[in-house]
């Protein structure tokens, strides 16, 4: 409540501040070239959510680990059971202490470094928050550690990347192109970054790091959203947002938006165009970040990715 309502104080002093200065509108750009940059990020979009070893459609698993040894293999009786095709009885157990992750293999397991030699001894996973995540390969199946930030739970993950769907799978709809959802937004940094904890599709908590709001105006009104950085080589802003199309036409929980940082005079562009589904709407395996109650938008975006007819989660 007490963030709340610093917050609450904040936006009041930041949109007074806005509304006293001059609003600029968005650079300059042709329909038809908006339009084909906007084709062209659709089917990048497209195109990264097969790709194999990150591709969220090809997710097939997660897990969470507890503290201690995990055997993992096709043996129905083990805590985690992968298709026999892929797996003999026991490919290996992996030891969880504190936060460090280690991988024993089961004897003549054809576990892998993806694209390197067999595991052939116990050694240290490193998770995809590292920097350096270790991605393991075990027949068409691919491992590797999860991690979210501000929780100290971590997961199994294992796609696989022979799945037809890297084919078959289409994007849902999207609304129509339309400029007008290309809107100048204000950052307004906080005087220090803040913590922002925010609840998951698995009922946990995520805790981000938050630097300020970005401040656009639309529907004859000010509007507001928390932004967020997610390392500190990010190069734009990650938002999570809720409209009121999520009754309608848009995923129930909402969607996300990646946001250009904002130049040296505080301004940058918020395009709702590519507001996209986040990946709990094409694969069950995932830890969803659910938008804070500060970025549902008193506002229906009908711009941006709509839901398809039977998402995931």
């Amino acid at each position: 409540m007490l963030f709340y309502a610093l917050r609450s104080g904040f936006v009041t002093l930041v949109l007074a501040g806005c509304m006293a200065e001059d609003w600029p509108e968005p650079s300059a750009v042709s329909f038809d070239e908006f339009t084909q940059e906007l084709q062209e990020w659709r089917e990048d979009r497209r195109e990264r959510l097969v790709r194999p070893f990150s591709g969220v459609v090809l997710w097939m698993g997660l897990w969470e680990l507890a503290q201690g040894a995990t055997p993992f293999g096709s043996d129905p009786q083990l805590s985690i059971v992968l298709p026999e095709e892929d797996a003999p009885p026991l490919a290996g157990t992996i030891h969880r202490s504190g936060q460090e992750i280690r991988l024993e293999p089961g004897v003549g397991s054809p576990l892998a470094i993806r694209e390197g030699e067999r595991v052939v001894e116990t050694m240290v996973l490193q998770s995809d928050r590292s920097g350096n995540t270790t991605n393991l390969a075990l027949g068409s199946l691919g491992l590797r550690i999860h991690g979210e930030p501000g929780t100290d739970r971590l997961w199994l993950r294992v796609w696989d990347e022979d799945s037809s769907k890297r084919e078959t799978f289409k994007l849902p709809e999207s609304y129509p192109v339309d400029t007008e959802w290309r809107v100048t937004a204000k950052f307004q940094a906080y005087p220090e970054p803040r913590a922002l904890p925010v609840q998951d599709v698995t009922s946990g908590m995520i805790e981000y790091q938050t630097p300020g709001e970005l401040v656009f105006r639309a529907d004859g009104r000010d509007h507001s959203l928390i932004a967020v950085l997610q390392n500190e080589r990010s190069t734009s802003y990650f938002v999570m947002m809720w409209d009121s199309t999520a009754t309608i036409d848009t995923y129930q929980s909402g969607r996300y938006l990646s946001v250009p940082l904002a130049d040296e005079d505080g301004w940058t562009t918020i395009d709702f165009n590519r507001a996209y589904n986040p990946p709990c709407v094409f694969s069950a395996y995932s830890v969803c970040a659910l938008p804070p109650p500060e970025n549902r938008l008193r506002l229906a975006v009908t711009a941006g990715e709509k839901r398809p007819d039977e998402p995931a989660y």
